[in-house]
């Protein structure tokens, strides 16, 4: 059995071997127009930013979930 301090090393490990900025800069270059213009229309969508807007707290969080592959990470 690892302990805290090991699973912690192997997790930071592990989420430090993809540059977040160089990450950020290859979902920038392959996105499509208008990706996802779908849900930033949608009734739901909406409501939640008028919340987070009027919101004077950080705690307004946007979790999106679906299969893989459906286009999250592309959505501006």
């Amino acid at each position: 059995m690892l302990d805290y301090s090991t699973n912690r090393s192997l997790i930071v490990g592990w989420l430090s071997l993809s540059d977040p900025r160089l990450r950020h800069q290859d979902i920038q270059d392959h996105r499509v127009e208008n990706v996802g213009e779908w849900f930033l229309e949608t009734e739901e969508f909406r409501r939640w930013q008028g919340v987070s807007a009027r919101s004077e707290s950080d705690n307004a969080v946007l979790f999106c979930y679906g299969d893989l592959g459906v286009g999250r990470t592309f959505i501006r």
